[in-house]
């Protein structure tokens, strides 16, 4: 799984950029906020990406906000609504304005955006709004609640794993290494993270 992509972009236009990394081009699809937000041609930026692989084809899909991937991650996780949609929806409305329609339950908003019928707008906010809640309540207590330092931090995965081995129950291990990474950063290595985790028990 691709988690970013960081280089040169090599091209963008509103719904697609080219990312060029190390000489290899890959081709990214991106919704209006995140074409608006790039840098110009020939400059660096770093695109968080979702990687879909279907049977007859495989797709990149982009980001420049983690807040945006976390959202859209999100909404393609409700049955009826793929990548294509996913974008479609986060280039409609900002990240801002759909979490608010699904929090308050306002299914004509979601409704609005293209592709989008009155059985998938009511589906999203039942399967969506309790999450969204809790997230909106974490974040107003300060937990980062964007999950993309935690999913894709491979180094995190693999301490946790270990410790888990080492017979840590894994609850209290996860608890653990967030503790550990909000206090010392996401930067660490696996050997740091579990050395950390061992001193703390």
């Amino acid at each position: 799984m691709i988690a970013y992509l960081d280089g040169k972009l090599a091209h963008k236009d509103p719904t697609m950029a080219i990312m060029d990394v190390n000489g290899v081009g890959y081709e990214i699809k991106i919704s209006l906020a995140t074409y608006s937000k790039l840098p110009l041609e020939g400059e660096k930026a770093k695109i968080y990406t979702y990687q879909h692989i279907k049977e007859d084809a495989q797709a990149l899909y982009g980001f420049l906000d983690p807040n945006e991937k976390a959202l859209f991650m999100h909404l393609i996780s409700v049955s009826g609504i793929g990548p294509g949609t996913g974008i479609m929806m986060v280039s409609s409305m900002s990240v801002g304005e759909i979490r608010h329609a699904i929090v308050s339950e306002d299914v004509r908003s979601i409704q609005s955006i293209k592709g989008v019928g009155p059985k998938t707008a009511q589906r999203v906010i039942l399967e969506l709004r309790d999450k969204l809640r809790k997230d909106e309540l974490l974040s107003k207590a300060g937990v980062d609640t964007v999950p993309l330092a935690r999913a894709h931090n491979t180094n995190r995965s693999e301490a946790l794993a270990a410790l888990v081995t080492l017979g840590f129950a894994r609850a209290a291990a996860e608890k653990n290494l967030d503790q550990i990474q909000q206090k010392h950063g996401n930067e660490l290595s696996v050997e740091e993270l579990i050395k950390f985790a061992l001193k703390s028990h």
